[in-house]
């Protein structure tokens, strides 16, 4: 058994797919649209074959996104090594992305930093 994908409610549904694609190595399919509902899907998939659904429709209730709260809280990436971790970090930095911790060595071993992302969402980036 595996996650087959992760799903996400976005408020800018193709801003969101822009930051994946740039910063992550997404790639998206054709957007989805239900012209009944005005849902609207992309699923972006990861060189690993991860895949992520962001979505969107006109109803969406946007609360504040405690970074404490119970629940899913972050969306981990491996990139490979130590230096994309720091450059990747630094990029985010550059680009006006919050940083809340790292780059650094967790207690339990993990090489990470992570940022607060695209709609207020925490990206974990890791080796």
């Amino acid at each position: 058994m595996f996650i087959e994908h992760i799903a996400m409610y976005v408020n800018d549904l193709e801003k969101t797919k822009e930051f994946f694609i740039k910063y992550l190595g997404a790639k998206a399919n054709n957007m989805y649209h239900n012209k009944k509902t005005d849902f609207k899907s992309y699923f972006l998939t990861f060189d690993s074959g991860c895949r992520l659904e962001i979505m969107t429709k006109p109803e969406l209730v946007d609360d504040e996104k405690d970074l404490k709260r119970t629940g899913f809280i972050h969306i981990a990436f491996s990139v490979g090594s130590k230096e994309k971790v720091d450059e990747l970090t630094e990029i985010f930095k550059a680009d006006g992305y919050e940083v809340i911790s790292g780059p650094r060595t967790t207690g339990d071993g993990y090489y990470e930093s992570c940022i607060v992302g695209i709609e207020g969402n925490q990206i974990e980036i890791t080796i």
